[in-house]
């Protein structure tokens, strides 16, 4: 068993007792797999090992891995441009970092060009990090109000990167709130808006957020260990 496929392995069994302690089906959890630096033969290796989501970060490694990389859904799970949607738009999943209304226009534009309706997330900068996008948590539902005019994208959930903290108890609060505003969007009963998906938790902090109602967390070192970024 190669390390990809341990540390799989795992990460699985973390999320099975996680969700044990709580009461939760993990079934419900979705694992994608960030696959940032990651070259497509230890991709594929990570498919193989049962990874059916994978998200990229940057436009330009989807576009670089994209026919190399197979049976495979792809997310947008980073900043994205919107000089760069056109080359994503007919092959991602979906979208996890809408955070403004320019880019909104802009999918909505491609999308129907593609003929097809584009799901995505809204990203909320809960913690109000400067360093980090996304909307502050008093403006997303002026946000989801403004964004019903565009009939070819589907919000299908809430997405947040919190503050990195040795001790992943100090972010609980950020995914609690998040959960917060998530219910509060579902209620609203916005058109063109299912609210199905909270992406929240990543490899330091993912049981927490789990505890705190994610369905979706974004694991990378826990797969596929610790990368150098500083040769991007």
């Amino acid at each position: 068993m190669s390390y990809i496929e341990k540390n799989i392995k795992d990460l699985r069994e973390e999320i099975n007792e996680t969700c044990r302690k709580i009461g939760r089906n993990p079934e419900e959890i979705q694992l994608i797999a960030v696959t940032k630096t990651v070259d497509p033969e230890r991709i594929n290796e990570a498919i193989h090992a049962g990874v059916e989501h994978i998200g990229e970060n940057k436009v330009q490694e989807i576009m670089e891995k994209y026919d190399v990389v197979s049976n495979v859904h792809w997310h947008m799970i980073g900043h994205l441009q919107t000089n760069k949607v056109k080359y994503i738009i007919d092959k991602v999943k979906l979208i996890h970092s809408l955070d403004r209304i320019s880019l909104a226009e802009e999918i909505n534009k491609r999308a129907k060009k593609h003929n097809k309706i584009m799901d995505v997330l809204v990203q909320v900068n809960v913690a109000n990090e400067e360093t980090k996008f996304g909307l502050a948590s008093n403006e997303v539902l002026e946000f989801f109000e403004k964004i019903q005019i565009f009939e070819h994208i589907r919000v299908r959930g809430l997405m947040t990167i919190a503050p990195y903290e040795e001790n992943p108890e100090n972010v609980r609060k950020y995914f609690k709130k998040l959960k917060e505003i998530f219910e509060t969007i579902k209620i609203k009963g916005f058109p063109r808006v299912d609210m199905k998906y909270l992406s929240m938790g990543m490899t330091n902090d993912f049981k927490v957020a789990i505890e705190e109602g994610s369905n979706m967390i974004r694991v990378g070192t826990g797969i596929f260990g610790r990368r150098n970024y500083n040769k991007l």
